[in-house]
């Protein structure tokens, strides 16, 4: 791995209205839930004709009717035109290969309501000013959890930090940018060879400070969620990311300065993690 790894911009014009993702999310019923109950024939007939594919079969228990109607309107305001197969399968989560709007590669991202571990994720939820009230309820939770990962890639991506680019939420699912092609898997940072640690390091840093920057902090970083692709860094799974205001920001910010000091460390690299913790909160979030 021998590119060069270029920062991005922050977005111009951006960052002024720094809070607004702050306020409370909603996670009442949406317009797929109201599909659901309604159980027309074109809906029927769209969810049997999902349901019967051959990447869905397996997972047709795992899916709800509000689920198949949040990727019927997704279909139905063009954000989703054709399925592929799955990239990758988890106990939260299943990501799929799909064809968006203008014949452009997307990722769609389905949460299962039934999730195993909600409890680790009220963990990131609670405290975060953005979803006081979400309580005990597993389907709010994970709702929740769907609209916190997309407004945090938006952030993210307005600060000049790349991350998959995030085009649509629905319910549970969330479709974003596909970051490489199934069968031209982007390589995780943990998975190649980095034959120019320093500046793999120093985009990482930055990165890390601009999420500050935007009031953010990614609270699972490491080289697992790094991954390389066209020769730039990309942060992926924001999903569990919190606000400087969570009253575990501090410890899940340290987590993250140790996990990175310790990789680029065994990269032949001196980093202190208490160095870079101090230059990632040189730079104070937007008031």
């Amino acid at each position: 791995m021998t590119e060069e790894y270029g920062l991005l911009d922050p977005e111009e014009g951006e960052g002024e209205d720094f809070g607004d993702e702050w306020e409370e999310i909603d996670v009442s019923d949406t317009e797929a839930d109201r599909i659901a109950r309604k159980r027309d024939r074109e809906f029927a007939e769209f969810r049997k004709r999902l349901k019967d594919a051959d990447q869905f079969k397996v997972e047709q228990s795992v899916f709800d009717d509000a689920t198949f109607a949040a990727i019927y309107k997704l279909v139905q305001d063009g954000y989703i035109d054709a399925f592929g197969g799955p990239i990758s399968t988890g106990k939260e989560a299943n990501v799929y290969e799909a064809l968006g709007a203008d014949d452009r590669d997307v990722a769609v991202k389905i949460y299962r309501i039934n999730a195993s571990n909600f409890q680790e994720m009220r963990a990131y939820l609670e405290g975060d000013p953005r979803f006081e009230g979400i309580g005990s309820d597993k389907k709010k939770v994970v709702l929740a959890w769907t609209k916190k990962e997309f407004a945090n890639l938006r952030r993210a991506r307005q600060a000049g930090v790349r991350v998959p680019e995030p085009i649509a939420v629905e319910r549970n699912v969330l479709v974003m940018e596909l970051v490489g092609l199934v069968e031209e898997r982007a390589r995780r940072l943990a998975e190649v060879n980095v034959e120019n640690p320093e500046t793999a390091f120093e985009v990482v840093r930055e990165y890390m400070r601009r999420l500050y920057g935007a009031g953010l902090v990614h609270g699972d970083l490491s080289e697992y969620n790094l991954i390389i692709h066209d020769g730039e860094l990309v942060v992926i799974d924001l999903g569990q990311a919190v606000t400087v205001h969570h009253p575990n920001a501090d410890d899940f910010l340290a987590r993250d300065c140790r996990n990175v000091a310790s990789f680029f460390t065994r990269q032949g690299i001196d980093v202190d993690p208490a160095d870079l913790r101090e230059f990632v909160t040189a730079v104070e979030a937007e008031p």
